[in-house]
Order: structure tokens, then C-alpha cells, then sequence
């Protein structure tokens, strides 16, 4: 994650669309309104101008490069990722929540390479039994239930995931779409208001 230095590390929250950290996470202090859900001053469509500060509207759905913690932080080709491909690795990959990653207590989703068709899109929840045929020295990432910011809280660390994908939901402009996981669910269609405090995982373009 960004700002992590080991992969079971929860690094830094960020609102959708913001680089840096803060203290507190809610609509009075996001860097894209004034001060309100409905006082958006980037990335509002036309079709929903009323969320605009004074009926504001850029037509802008995905994330700017000089607004992308991942190109900002990391340079080179990292992104934060687009809604599709938080999908595509939802859909194509083998998930297995574990209660302590590669030795520590940390709590999340092992995503595997699937190695079978059948595989893919397949969710081991806690509790129950992985397929013997995938270990740690098989490819894989390492997604931690990190939980999440909003006010001055951390909430649900070990419980739930919250991954921000870099695309507007199509709920309005208020609402970016995001990775979200428990203990019993995965699903790459979350939607939460662009104020909150979540991990960013990122991606790179070109990588094989």
C-alpha cells in the first residue's frame, strides 16, 4: 500500500483524490469542496451540476495525474487503478482471507494468480479451507484489512478493506467507487463518499 514499507503494512489513508494526510477526514476538510457534499469544485459531470459549488461542473470522471497519490508518491507509470481493474482482479484471481499473513497477526486477503480456470473469482472466507495447491511461494499480493479513516477515527482495522479505485461512481459526484472486503465478502463495486480515509494499492502500466 502507499506508504507502507512491507507488504502486511497498512500505510497511509487518503480521501479520493487528495496526496497527502491528515487528522481528520469528513466534508469540511476535503481538498475538492466548500465544505459540503453538494460544493464539489473538481470532478463533477454536467448531468450532476447540482453537486457543483454554484452549479459547478468539469465533465472530469477519473483522476488527474497531479490528483493520484500513487503517480505523485511513486512515480514512474504507478496509478491508482481504474474501476475495471479492481474488477478484473476481483474476477480473475484466487482469494484467501487469512487471520495472519507470512508469520505476523495481520488480517486480510492473500490474492493469488488463479492456476485453473475454476479458480478464478473464487473467495476462501474465513473459516474456511483453502485449496492445498496455493502456498505463499505461489504469485500473489497481499491486501490487509486496514480499515479505514473518517473524523479523528481509525475504524475496523483486521475487519474490513477499503481500496480506492481512481473513478467518480456513477451514484454522483460526491461517491468514488472503491474495493471493499470483510471476512465474508469482496467486491470491487463499493461506493463511498470521496472524504473518507482509505488505502490505495496501486498499479503499473506495462507491468506483465
Amino acid at each position: 500500500n502507499v506508504g507502507a514499507d512491507a507488504p502486511e503494512k497498512a500505510g497511509f489513508y487518503y480521501a479520493w483524490g487528495e496526496t497527502g494526510t491528515k487528522e481528520n477526514y469528513n466534508w469540511s476538510t476535503y481538498k475538492w469542496c466548500k465544505g459540503s457534499d453538494h460544493t464539489q469544485t473538481k470532478y463533477v459531470p454536467q448531468s450532476y451540476s447540482s453537486y457543483g459549488y454554484e452549479s459547478f461542473y468539469d465533465d472530469k470522471v477519473t483522476l488527474e495525474k497531479a490528483d493520484d497519490v500513487a503517480s505523485q508518491t511513486w512515480g514512474g507509470s504507478w496509478v491508482v487503478p481504474t474501476f475495471a481493474q479492481q474488477e478484473e482482479l476481483r474476477d480473475e484471481c484466487y482469494w484467501v482471507w487469512t487471520n495472519g499473513y507470512n508469520g505476523t497477526n495481520v488480517h486480510g486477503y492473500i490474492v493469488y494468480k488463479a492456476k485453473d480456470a475454476n479458480d478464478k473469482g473464487t473467495i476462501i472466507y474465513d473459516g474456511n479451507t483453502p485449496s492445498s495447491s496455493y502456498s505463499l511461494s505461489d504469485v500473489h499480493i497481499f491486501l490487509p484489512a486496514a480499515g479505514y479513516r473518517w473524523d479523528t477515527n481509525l475504524s475496523s482495522v483486521g475487519y474490513y478493506g477499503d481500496y480506492w479505485s481512481n473513478s467518480l461512481s456513477e451514484d454522483g459526484p460526491a461517491y468514488a467507487w472503491d474495493l471493499y472486503f470483510d471476512t465474508g465478502y469482496v467486491s470491487p463495486w463499493g461506493v463511498s463518499s470521496r472524504y473518507c480515509g482509505f488505502s490505495v494499492r496501486p498499479v503499473c502500466h506495462g507491468a506483465k
